[in-house]
């Protein structure tokens, strides 16, 4: 393991002198133990903070996975929500309109023909009931299950209707079934406390106040929901992330989804269909069975029941830049040093 270690660290050192981030935190672990972690680099270089085994990280769209994914493996665990009806059959809100042909297993797997990214004040204002009732009304981009194509739409949409299911906001059912099961003290959806605040790696530099974003979702769409929304929002710590990770491996009774949910979404579900999609899930490359998902500020999560073997890395490359390839290197050599 030190030899690893050792050439992690230097690919992440290295990722730092090219200022591909200013710095990051990674770990990995097992179904029972973190084998091992590291930092490298600044958090906040203007305040001249080094990265910390507990710096705080706007995980962006691993919101999708830690909040909604975890959320509807529970009701799917109860039968509370099937996956392969159509949303009309069991949601009267959608009775009736494009939504309502769609199935859940269809949002997961990014086939069902929602439209892709859009700005959602300019469509719908920024009342969020405006923009919910907005979101759930629009017409369909294509027929459901003729393509796969990534919308953040998906996750808004399945955050909805996990709360109409059990009339809770997500922020309460993902602390209440997930997070605090799970030990994820420092896991919560933003904007952060001041005290946790101090702590968080900044992002993305505002224009509107001349600061990098630090405590306050990068994610616009989550801004204008007040934080809370199922495409990003979730502020976290390598620490309760390996928590999370090492539950996909071995899950506890207590938390609200089994390994059948895990089964479930572990596996390929698009058939021909490419890019292949698991249920928000995907298979990292290099067809090693290795699934992962990454978050737009710089952070992925890793997880191979194949190798019971899962990795987190989290960075805030965002403050330096959206430019995504050279990230997505690094990503890769990661994983395969991690995964052998």
């Amino acid at each position: 393991m030190d030899d690893l270690h050792d050439s992690i660290i230097r690919l992440l050192e290295q990722g730092v002198r090219d200022r591909v981030f200013p710095g990051a935190v990674w770990a990995i672990g097992d179904a029972d133990n973190m084998l091992d972690w590291g930092t490298s680099g600044m958090a906040d270089p203007a305040a001249s903070s080094a990265m910390r085994r507990d710096t705080m990280f706007d995980i962006a769209s691993l919101t999708k996975i830690v909040a909604v994914w975890a959320v509807i493996g529970s009701l799917w665990e109860k039968q509370q929500l099937p996956l392969d009806e159509p949303l009309a059959t069991y949601w009267p809100e959608v009775d009736g309109r494009p939504l309502g042909l769609v199935t859940a297993r269809q949002l997961l797997t990014h086939t069902a023909g929602v439209p892709l990214r859009a700005n959602l004040k300019a469509l719908y204002g920024t009342d969020p009931s405006s923009i919910r009732d907005g979101v759930l009304r629009e017409a369909l981009h294509r027929p459901p299950g003729e393509a796969v194509e990534y919308t953040d739409r998906a996750a808004l949409i399945l955050g909805f209707l996990a709360e109409h299911l059990t009339t809770t906001p997500l922020d309460q059912l993902a602390s209440e079934r997930i997070w605090e099961p799970l030990g994820m003290t420092r896991t919560r959806f933003g904007p952060l406390p001041a005290h946790d605040r101090a702590r968080c790696a900044p992002t993305e530099l505002d224009p509107d106040t001349g600061a990098h974003l630090q405590g306050v979702a990068h994610d616009f769409s989550a801004r204008l929901l007040g934080g809370v929304c199922g495409i990003a929002g979730v502020f976290s710590d390598m620490d309760d992330l390996a928590r999370f990770q090492r539950h996909l491996l071995n899950p506890a009774p207590s938390v609200g989804y089994s390994d059948a949910w895990v089964t479930e979404s572990l596996q390929i579900h698009t058939g021909d269909l490419t890019p292949k999609r698991g249920l928000f899930w995907h298979p990292a490359p290099g067809n090693d069975g290795t699934y992962v998902h990454y978050g737009f500020t710089g952070t992925a999560l890793w997880i191979s029941p194949k190798q019971a073997r899962w990795a987190i890395l989290l960075t805030n490359k965002l403050h330096y830049s959206r430019e995504r390839e050279p990230l997505m290197t690094i990503r890769n050599a990661f994983r395969t040093l991690a995964f052998g």
